[in-house]
């Protein structure tokens, strides 16, 4: 049952002045946004519903999701604006699968049968989504094509958990959290899975969840304190710090503190200006 005294901050960030902004507070739980390409609304999800959060007039809307009523915090928009992809039980299953609609609502088309899949990231030219799932005991990242039929593949095989996939605006990478170097840390690799590159080596942090931005320059993840989370746990009600660092790699900064964790940043939350990023914050009021 959620708590009654949960405050949900809906705020963003502005890379050159360093400032936060809260755009709302909601009494209860709402969680990842998503920016939308016109740079006039936010996406996010709350009770397994989605909603849009229009930045002007600061109301929200439930976008129509059919059978699926149960959406979880990983969803993504496509590049062109027109199409949503959520992750969602349906009917009497919570268990997690893929499924596109329009961005305006509709009845979902289903693209992941197998089950647990959660999305994180969609290719540039609309073809692709990469997610990860649990498939035989493992954690690892997949991709899969929208066509009807389209069987899924396998990118990572590393030991331990292996999540967060996301392309890069190119195309030409996705990026992803992976703990097989000990501690949750950011990697990126080809898009047909070739060259795992570790790209963050905090020896503090784990590192989840990596967001590049739309000019591909930046990279904006969330960070646990290390021995307060174990690396393959990313749970809420923690204090936790939203950190940068270039695409190229080298060195993190430090850009926010805050309480939360899951529901924090889990997709890519980026201005499609680049200068800015959305998240939630949370706290509990007596």
């Amino acid at each position: 049952m959620e708590n009654k005294n949960l405050i949900s901050m809906l705020e963003t960030y502005d890379m050159e002045s360093g400032t936060r902004t809260v755009q709302k507070e909601f009494h209860g739980h709402i969680e990842a946004p998503n920016w939308t390409v016109d740079g006039k609304s936010l996406v996010y999800n709350s009770k397994g519903n989605i909603y849009l959060f229009n930045l002007e007039t600061k109301k929200s809307v439930q976008i129509y999701t059919g059978n699926c009523d149960s959406c979880n915090n990983d969803h993504v928009l496509s590049a062109d604006g027109k199409s949503l992809a959520i992750s969602s039980g349906y009917g009497e299953s919570l268990v997690s699968r893929i499924w596109v609609l329009p961005i305006g609502g509709g009845w979902p088309k289903m693209i992941t049968e197998k089950a647990p899949s959660y999305l994180h990231g969609w290719s540039p030219d609309g073809k692709t989504l990469a997610y990860c799932a649990v498939r035989d005991g493992e954690f690892d990242i997949y991709t899969i094509g929208q066509e009807e039929g389209s069987e899924e593949v396998r990118l990572t095989d590393a030991s331990g958990l292996n999540d967060g996939s996301e392309y890069s605006p190119d195309g030409q990478f996705i990026w992803f959290h992976s703990v097989r170097s000990g501690l949750a840390q950011v990697w990126r690799m080809k898009a047909d899975g070739s060259e795992q590159t570790q790209m963050t080596f905090d020896d503090k942090w784990n590192n989840w969840f990596p967001h590049v931005s739309p000019d591909g320059k930046q990279v904006v993840f969330v960070a646990y304190h290390k021995g307060d989370v174990a690396p393959d746990d990313h749970p809420a009600d923690k204090n936790v710090e939203i950190y940068a660092t270039s695409s190229e790699g080298g060195e993190t900064t430090s850009l926010i503190q805050l309480f939360g964790g899951q529901g924090t940043m889990n997709v890519n939350s980026w201005s499609p200006d680049s200068k800015k990023f959305a998240f939630v914050s949370y706290r509990y009021d007596r």
